[in-house]
């Protein structure tokens, strides 16, 4: 699928994109962020930036293959044949596309998509929730990578009372038979007295296996349930279980502006 306004990774098809570039309007209308007029005027206000310099003259060409632009700090998505897509990953599901050994898995999420999407990242077949799926390998590479510090966050219902100095412990460090771990953020949400099920929320940038059932393990407080609610700046909101919808524009200007943020284009 190609046009003449492809992204970042596109190759142009269109001979003045591939000359002298195309008016900075003209992408700008082509990519949905508003009309050619509209678009026109937030240039001449200094709201659009191009490779992160600020450009206010209308006649401005640039090369969308190739040039980063942003509207008020975030990315606009200029290869249309990338895909985005929210999924509420349910209990049972395991994160692959083609399971071994027969487990339903997320093909029954990504076949009703014409493209050939893949997960970013992984959630154990226990974890429900917010899992991320798109054909852009260099996207999903710095948002599944530990090294690009991508934060995750995760609701956990755990056995027994959790204590102020239990989230301390998970803040401050724990050691795990693969090495140390943190919590890059912890608190507690609900926290029964006796010996019932507390609600525990955790921050992580850290993408190891079953990383938050194994901490909590650690800490003497097994896992019951577990659901991500938090991806980046992206949010699970009231999708329900089961549903997948592609990002919002909103969304994926926020998501695309993260994965440049850490590539530091």
């Amino acid at each position: 699928m190609t046009n003449d306004n492809q992204g970042i990774q596109g190759t142009p098809t269109n001979p003045e994109a591939a000359a002298d570039g195309v008016r900075l309007q003209k992408v700008m209308a082509s990519a949905g962020v508003a009309s050619r007029r509209v678009s026109e005027e937030m240039i001449a206000a200094g709201r659009v930036r191009v490779n992160g310099k600020v450009v206010t003259e209308l006649g401005r060409r640039i090369h969308p293959d190739s040039d980063l632009i942003m509207v008020d700090n975030v990315a606009v998505q200029l290869d249309t044949s990338r895909r985005y897509v929210m999924l509420n990953k349910p209990v049972g599901v395991v994160s692959s596309m083609q399971d071994e050994s027969g487990r339903p898995d997320l093909r029954e999420f990504t076949d009703q998509f014409e493209e050939r999407l893949f997960n970013v990242g992984r959630l154990d077949a226990m974890t429900s929730g917010l899992l991320i799926l798109t054909n852009d390998g260099d996207l999903a590479h710095v948002l599944a990578h530990p090294s690009f510090g991508v934060l995750k966050t995760y609701i956990a219902k755990v056995e027994g009372r959790v204590s102020a100095q239990t989230i301390q412990l998970l803040q401050s460090g724990i050691e795990l038979d693969d090495g140390p771990i943190s919590a890059d953020k912890a608190r507690i949400l609900t926290s029964p007295p006796g010996d019932g099920f507390s609600l525990v929320e955790l921050t992580l940038h850290s993408g190891r296996n079953r990383i938050v059932r194994r901490m909590m393990e650690a800490v003497g407080h097994p896992v019951v349930d577990l659901v991500r609610r938090q991806f980046g700046p992206l949010h699970l909101g009231t999708l329900r279980v089961g549903a997948a919808r592609d990002l919002t524009k909103t969304e994926l200007g926020q998501l695309l502006t993260v994965s440049r943020a850490e590539t530091k284009i």
